[in-house]
């Protein structure tokens, strides 16, 4: 399996990229997402999925480690393929899917082109206690424009503690001590908040 390819953007569209890497051009099925996000640079690195079909080998890159994520646990829902997936990411953002599963958002799922009233309900049937469960949620919290209290929020939950418990006491440390630079130290002073 193929984690990632780190090399030179050749060719770019909004839904296809050409990545080459030591030679070798791989040609990388994108969501808008990742598009806007890789639209102004020549290099860089996509986390990929690969998809092997009777017919063809597929390959669909990701800027955000949390956007594959979100699609490979999408396209494990019965009659969500991978073509349906990264429609849906070019639609939301992964965190407006993952919070609209969370919080059973059938109507914002059914307005993606090609979601219906039974798929979006499936989705959020099949998903929502194994994204409430894995730290994909977390990393598209309302803490996401912090990746100390990112990491500090994923290291409580692995922990055991409730994402709404772990995010209130993050912010309680955050606001009774100023010198937190260090994940462990916030971890530290977090759980002396709880």
């Amino acid at each position: 399996m193929l984690a990632y390819l780190k090399g030179n953007f050749t060719f770019k569209t909004p839904t296809v990229v050409h990545v080459e890497c030591q030679g070798v051009g791989y040609e990388v099925q994108v969501s808008l997402n990742t598009y806007s996000k890789i639209q102004s640079l020549s290099e860089g690195l996509l986390h990929t999925h690969l998809i092997i079909r009777e017919d063809a080998h597929i390959l669909y890159g990701f800027f955000e480690r949390s956007e594959k994520e979100v699609f490979q646990q999408l396209i494990t829902v019965s009659g969500v393929g991978a073509a349906t997936a990264r429609v849906m990411l070019s639609s939301l953002q992964p965190g407006e899917v993952v919070n609209a599963v969370l919080s059973g958002n059938e109507i914002l799922l059914e307005s993606i082109k090609g979601i219906g009233k039974k798929t979006a309900q499936r989705i959020v049937l099949e998903l929502k206690d194994k994204l409430s469960k894995t730290s994909a949620d977390a990393n598209i919290s309302t803490l996401k424009h912090n990746t100390l209290e990112q990491e500090a929020l994923t290291a409580l939950t692995a922990l055991g503690i409730a994402k709404n418990a772990a995010e209130s006491a993050i912010k309680k440390a955050g606001q009774s001590e100023t010198n937190l630079n260090r994940v462990e130290d916030l971890i530290k002073a977090a759980l002396k908040c709880m």
